[in-house]
């Protein structure tokens, strides 16, 4: 897109030109006049009065993002967030267990199929799995 033709997006905006006329008369996609426009506040004045999006962490306000529902500017301001609240976070996939080695009871998130409480458990199974080979 040239210099040109995003003055006379600009222009042409403010006068109240659809997205789709704009592309007609510059040649462009719809999709790509409709995308400038969001990303530099370009539009009619309905488009200014809606809703700015503030990040959930630090309070800032989000710039256009293809992804309308974000909560956070950037992965830092999430894993901070859920760091501070840890008693938001839904884990439904707890699984509990008894080690096989050491007999103590404990619990795995996410992975349903564990069988060690620890990698030194898992260590000393397959040692006397190698123990009972050699003596076979």
């Amino acid at each position: 897109m040239t210099v040109s033709q995003k003055e006379k997006i600009v222009l042409l905006r403010s006068e109240g030109a659809t997205y789709a006329n704009i592309a007609d008369s510059l040649g462009l996609n719809a999709h790509t006049v409709k995308s400038y426009c969001l990303r530099n506040g370009i539009g009619s004045e309905d488009n200014k009065s809606e809703k700015k999006v503030t990040c959930a962490q630090c309070k800032q306000v989000m710039k256009f993002s293809a992804q309308p529902t974000r909560r956070f500017c950037s992965d830092n301001c999430r894993m901070a967030w859920w760091r501070a609240h840890p008693k938001k976070i839904n884990r439904k996939a707890i699984y509990h267990f008894t080690c096989p080695v050491c007999h103590k009871a404990f619990s795995a998130y996410g992975n349903a199929k564990r069988k060690y409480c620890s990698r030194k458990c898992y260590g000393k199974s397959k040692a006397a799995e190698a123990r009972q080979a050699v003596a076979k």
